[in-house]
C-alpha cells in the first residue's frame, strides 16, 4: 500500500546562533514513516539559511512580516497555494501565531490549508505577562513577574523581588540582571528590539529542564519528551541537551495539558530547584528548535501532528528513549549569488 504524500509549508528557516524551529521540524517531516512530503519553506529574510538547504526544502517563498496584517498574509498564501496546493502549515514563531490563529478557519475552508494550533484564549492565557496568574489557576509554581513600560519602574520592582532578576522580551530574549543599572540596560536593549511591555521576573536558582510535547485539544497528551540543557549559548539557547527520565515532570505536563485542553505543539520551560520543585518560567505555543531530539528519542511528534490534522489513525506515545543527546553544530554553505538575487527580488526560490 502506497503512502500518501503531503505538501507541508514551514516557517522558521533561520538556522542561526538563535535558531528557529523550522529546520528541526523539516528534518522530522523528512523522517516520517507514514507519509512522504514536499516541503515548502516560508521565509522573512533573504539570508535565512534554510532557503538554500535544497536537500531539505523543495521550494521557498517569502511571506510578509506579521505587522503587514492578516489580509496581506492571506493574499500571499492564496498565491502560494495556487502554485503548491499546500496540505498543512507549521507556523514556528510566537510573533506570527496571532495572525495564523485568526486565519485558521479561513485558510482551511477557502484554501484547504490545515494547521493544529492553540485557541486564541489558550495562546493569550500562557503569555509571559499572564503566566503568574496562569500558574496560580492551575496549581503550578511560577516565579513572580510584572510588566514594565519604563525604566523608572525597575527600582521599586527590584526592591520587591531582589537580585538577581530576569528581564524578558514579550516574544523572545531573556537577560539576568544583578543590579538596577544592569536591569535598565537590558530593558532598553530588549524593548528596542521587541517592543513594550518588558517583563521583570523573579530569578529562580536551579537547573533548566524543558518538555516538548503535543496536546490533542481534549486534554490528552499525545507525546512528551523532557530534556535538560547541557550547553547554553550566551543568548540562552540550548546547544546541547539530553532526554531525561523524569516522571514528576511528565506528570506536571500531563496535568497541565488535561486542565487547559491544550491543542497543538508546546514547549514547557521549568527551573528545577535543589529541593526538586518545578517552577514554570515559560510556555512556548509551538515546537522548540530542539524538537528533532524527540525523533531521536522515538517520538516523531511532528509526524503525529500532521496525521492528527489529516484525520489519520494515531495513538499517543507512551515511551521514549532516555539518555539521547543532541549537539548543535554550524557549518558554511556555499551558495550561488543568483539564488540570493532571485529570492530577494522575486520572492521565490
Amino acid at each position: 500500500m502506497s503512502k500518501p504524500k503531503y505538501t507541508v509549508a514551514v516557517t522558521g528557516l533561520n538556522a542561526i546562533d538563535s535558531p528557529g524551529p523550522g529546520i528541526a521540524v523539516i528534518r522530522a517531516l523528512r523522517e516520517s514513516e507514514s507519509f512522504d512530503v514536499r516541503i515548502i519553506g516560508l521565509s522573512y529574510e533573504s539570508l535565512e539559511p534554510g532557503i538554500y538547504m535544497h536537500d531539505l526544502v523543495d521550494k521557498t517563498y517569502q511571506v510578509p512580516y506579521p505587522n503587514a496584517g492578516q489580509q496581506v498574509l492571506f493574499e500571499r498564501f492564496d498565491y502560494i497555494n495556487s502554485k503548491e496546493n499546500i496540505d498543512f502549515l507549521f507556523p514556528n514563531f510566537d510573533a506570527e501565531l496571532f495572525n495564523f490563529i485568526s486565519l485558521q478557519t479561513r485558510l482551511d475552508e477557502e484554501l484547504g490549508i490545515k494547521m493544529v494550533l492553540p485557541t486564541q484564549e489558550q495562546f493569550d492565557a500562557r503569555h509571559k505577562a499572564n503566566l503568574y496568574e496562569y500558574g496560580k489557576e492551575h496549581g503550578i509554581k511560577v516565579p513572580f513577574a510584572k510588566m514594565v513600560f519604563s525604566t523608572a519602574e525597575i527600582p521599586s520592582i527590584a526592591n520587591e523581588i531582589g537580585f538577581p532578576l530576569v528581564v524578558k522580551g514579550k516574544f523572545y530574549d531573556a537577560k539576568i540582571a544583578y543590579s538596577t543599572d544592569e536591569a535598565m540596560q537590558h530593558f532598553n536593549k530588549i524593548s528596542a528590539q521587541w517592543g513594550l511591555p518588558v517583563l521583570v521576573q523573579e530569578f529562580i536558582h536551579g537547573s533548566e529542564v524543558n518538555v516538548c510535547g503535543i496536546g490533542d485539544g481534549n486534554g490528552v497528551t499525545l507525546g512528551a519528551v523532557p530534556m535538560r540543557k547541557l550547553y547554553i549559548t550566551d543568548k540562552g539557547k540550548a546547544w546541547a541537551g539530553i532526554s531525561l527520565d523524569d516522571e514528576k515532570l511528565l506528570d506536571v505536563t500531563q496535568k497541565l495539558v488535561k486542565a487547559t485542553k491544550w491543542r497543538g505543539p508546546f514547549e514547557l520551560e521549568f527551573m528545577k530547584t535543589n529541593e526538586d520543585e518545578y517552577n514554570l518560567i515559560e510556555i512556548n505555543p509551538r515546537f522548540p528548535a530542539w524538537c528533532y531530539l524527540t525523533v531521536g528519542a522515538g517520538q516523531n511528534q511532528v509526524e503525529s501532528l500532521v496525521n492528527m490534522a489529516m484525520g489519520n489513525k494515531m495513538k499517543p506515545f507512551t515511551t521514549y528513549d532516555v539518555g539521547k543527546m543532541f549537539i548543535r553544530y554550524s557549518y558554511d554553505m556555499v551558495v550561488n549569488m543568483k539564488e540570493f538575487e532571485q529570492i530577494s527580488t522575486i520572492g521565490e526560490l
